[in-house]
This record gives C-alpha cells, structure tokens and sequence, in this order.
C-alpha cells in the first residue's frame, strides 16, 4: 500500500484545482449579491484563474524540469492555498480577483508536474494503474464541482468552496513532504520569460477589451485601447518565439495542418461545452428560483455524460483516426447546444437536461484523444510541449468564450428589456443586474415575467453561437486533421517527455 501514497498526493492536488473549474459555477449568484458584484467582475473571478493557468503552464514545466518538479508542486500547492484564504475572506470583490489570479498561478504550476512526477515515481504496470487512476480522478473532480459547489453554497455559504481548497491543499502539502521524490531535468532547460510575459499581457488585453464590451461598446476607446496593445503584445509573442532556440512554444508546429486542427479543437471545445454555464447558472439561480443544489443537480448530467463515454472512449476511440473522435465530438457538442436552444424554460429547469447530456457525450468522445492526437502530430522532442499547448489552448479558449459570450448574452438580455421601457425604466441597469445574478432586485408584478423572458432570449441567442461555432469547429478539425494519425489509447503509459499536464 505503502507505493501508492504518491499516486494519492498527486490526484489530490489533481482534485482541487480541476474541481475549481466547476464547482464556483453554482455559487456565483451568492457571491454577486455578497460583494455586489457585476456582470464584469464575475467574468473576471473565473476568467482570471484560466487566463493565469493557460498563459504561465508551458513555462511552469520548463520551471520545474529546472528547480525540481516535486518543489514546484509544492510551492503550487502553496501558493493555491494562500489565494484560496484570500478568497474565503476577501471583503471586496477586487480582492477576490486578485486571490483568484493567485489561484490560477498556484494551478499552473501544480498543473505542469503532475504528469512528470507519476512518470518518475512508477514504472511498468504501475505506472500504467497510475495513470488509469490519474485519469478517472480529474473526470470526477469536473464532474462532482457543480453538486459539491452546490450542497456547500446552500448549507454552509459560498466562502466555504474556498475553505475546502485551503483544507484540501494544505493536507495535500503534507503528504508531498513526506511520500514525493524529487526529480529534475539533467538538460537544465532554459525558461522563456519574454514568452510568458508576452503571452500573458496578449491574453490578458484581448479578454479585458471583450469583456469591456458589455459596459462601453465595440468601438468605444476603453475596448479598442486594450484590444490593440493585446494585438501589440500577440505580435511581440510571435517575433519573441521565432527568435529564440528554447521557445516556449514552437510556432513552426502550426505548419503542421494536423497540429493546427487539434488547437483548433483544444480551444473550440472548452469554449463551446463550458463557457456558457456561468450565464446558465445564473439565470437557473435569480431567475427561476433554483436552489443551489437543484442546479447542481441540473448541471451534473453533463458532467456524468462526459465521464462514462471518456471511459469508453479511452478503450476503443484509439484504434480510430483522432479527426473523427474530435471532430464529430465536437458536432455533437454542437447539437447539444442547438437542442438546448429549443427548450423552454417554462418547463422548468430540468428541460436543458437532455441537450447538457448530448453536449456531455461529445465532450466525452472529444477528449481523451486530444492531448494524445497534439503529441502524435510533433516530433519526439516536441511532445512535452504539445501537449502543454493543447491544456494552454482549452484554458484559453474558456477564458475567451466567458468573455465573448457574456457580451452575446448580456447585449441580447438589454435588448428584450428594453423593448418594455413601461416596466423598466433603466434597461442597462437591468441588464446587469440580471445577468450578474441579482435578478431579485427587480422583480415586481409583471416584471418577473419580463425578466424570464430576457433570460431566455439570452441563453437562446447564447446557444446558437455556441452550436455554430462548435459545427463549425468539427467541420475544420476534420478537414485539417487530414495525416494518418494514431494515438495510443488514454489509459496506457503516456510519453516520458510530457511534463505539462497533457
């Protein structure tokens, strides 16, 4: 037994910074009205902690091939728990942006050596009993966030989601302390500051100009300010990589079509299957009158979905070519948006089920060949850094399509107010308050019914973007993923070289 408690302090530290991923979903609402929060500043509580996780993990793993990965983790885990604090305590929301950005950094760095420190600790059929494990582990901690977040935003209030990630990384530093060996690097790899630096303020820039949008407008000087110097900063990060020998990321894997087909995939999936829920969860909560542990209720399917067709998908997807496993993963995720589309919500919260549950079977066909697919396009000695891009790419792309969305969604909720400017004598105001979950503010007589109209309009106008761009998304994977690909099947021993999470 003594052998596996390694296996244990990884998948704990695995645990909790995916279930982050989800399990804050349920609890926006609360949080809003706790910290009179907008619409903003919740697309910043979530897209802060992906931003910072996308844009520092390939340099998180070149970090830890260098100062160990076993005290990377640990400084990880650490760092985690101090913004988790934070966040259980933080009187404002400023403060809570900020310690979720610290979150994310903690993330990153946990995130970057997990794979390298299974890899070094178990060898032969452990290491693939390891992995196995590994793997079930992060599909239940996506899956389990929402009914998690859920049971403790009702009984014990929102802070405690925080106080569980404290809890849970502390205990976790612990164990590493005493079960974890350290590993290094003997190439001593350089680490590509300029890179990160760039990347970060190009990411960073171009999400807060389209989060911006909401308040200011598409050509107002405080979005295309932030937009170009995001454009400014992309340039420099191209001209910063081409340059350098030990580049974070190698631009010249998007020659290749197959490479480009799975970012490509990377990023529209995580967009198209996640970054809706936030404006669901809203709605389900301040405007139909959801309890937090209905809604997670409600979200769970997909998350459950998900997890059986990935176990099924990891034993036979792998002797199919991965454009097909991705690419019609990626219709189908479609499809389940499309279908929620058609529901309505004067059925109650339960009608969205069926199109969650579809839009969960592609998210599961779709995923346990993509880190695999990423490595077999590259060379060898490119298959660490592939598989940190197709993480680094999902984290972006969910940040970018909260943002994105959140302007669809909000400009279609100010709409449909507006046109009752006899109910409603501030539509903007309205609007946000609606959409950042304050719902309640407003209700008053036929007022109720106009905000579930708005609502409805808005997760209706949401849904067809996402399906079209999902569609659209698994009609390119399938044209560029053109080469003979295979990958080994998810469950089995990944490459050696892969430190980054893939």
């Amino acid at each position: 037994m003594a052998k596996w408690w390694p296996l244990v302090a990884v998948c704990l530290g695995t645990f909790v910074l995916l279930v982050d991923v989800t399990i804050l979903t349920v609890a926006l609402p609360d949080m809003a009205a706790g910290l009179d929060a907008s619409l903003a500043d919740l697309q910043w509580v979530i897209n802060v902690y992906a931003l910072a996780l996308a844009a520092l993990l390939l340099g998180m793993g070149s970090l830890a091939d260098l100062l160990g990965r076993r005290r990377v983790y640990l400084i990880g885990l650490l760092v985690y728990g101090a913004g988790a604090l934070i966040c259980a305590l933080a009187p404002t929301i400023e403060m809570m942006i900020a310690a979720r950005a610290v979150q994310g950094v903690g993330a990153a760095a946990m995130f970057a050596t997990i794979v390298a420190l299974l890899g070094v600790t178990y060898q032969g059929r452990d290491r693939g009993v390891a992995f196995g494990v590994w793997g079930a582990v992060s599909s239940a901690a996506v899956a389990v966030g929402p009914l998690l977040g859920g049971v403790l935003t009702q009984y014990l209030g929102w802070r405690w989601i925080y106080v569980l990630g404290l809890v849970v990384s502390l205990a976790t530093v612990v164990l590493v302390r005493i079960v974890l060996v350290e590993s290094r690097d003997p190439g001593r790899p350089r680490i590509d500051l300029a890179g990160m630096a760039a990347f970060t303020v190009a990411a960073g820039a171009v999400t807060f100009a389209l989060i911006q949008v909401n308040q200011s407008g598409w050509t107002a000087a405080a979005t295309l300010w932030p937009l170009g110097a995001g454009v400014l900063a992309l340039v420099v990060f191209v001209a910063v990589e081409r340059r350098r020998d030990h580049a974070m990321l190698d631009l010249r894997l998007f020659r290749r079509m197959s490479f480009t087909g799975v970012m490509v995939g990377a990023l529209l999936l995580q967009a198209a299957a996640f970054a809706y829920l936030p404006y669901l969860t809203v709605g389900l909560r301040s405007v139909l009158h959801a309890d937090p542990v209905t809604t997670g209720l409600v979200l769970l399917p997909q998350s459950v979905a998900a997890f059986v067709v990935s176990l099924i998908a990891g034993r036979f997807l792998h002797r199919t070519a991965p454009r097909w496993s991705i690419g019609i993963g990626l219709v189908v995720i479609g499809l389940g948006a499309l279908v929620q589309a058609v529901a309505d919500f004067e059925g109650g919260v339960w009608v969205i089920v069926p199109g969650l549950i579809v839009s969960g079977i592609g998210v599961g066909m779709a995923t346990p060949t993509l880190a695999s697919a990423a490595v077999a396009t590259v060379p060898p000695q490119r298959a660490g850094m592939a598989g940190g891009a197709v993480n680094t790419f999902r984290q972006l792309g969910y940040a970018l399509g909260i943002a994105v969305l959140g302007a669809i969604f909000s400009s279609s909720v100010e709409r449909t107010v507006s046109e009752r400017p006899d109910l409603v004598t501030d539509p903007a105001a309205a609007a946000d308050s609606l959409t950042a979950g304050r719902a309640q503010q407003l209700v008053s007589g036929d007022v109720d019914g106009l905000l579930r109209a708005a609502f409805s309009s808005g997760m209706d106008l949401t849904y067809v973007v996402v399906g079209t761009a999902a569609l659209v998304g698994g009609a390119l994977v399938l044209v560029l993923l053109r080469d003979r690909v295979r990958v080994r099947p998810t469950r089995g021993v990944p490459n050696k070289k892969n430190h980054y999470g893939a």
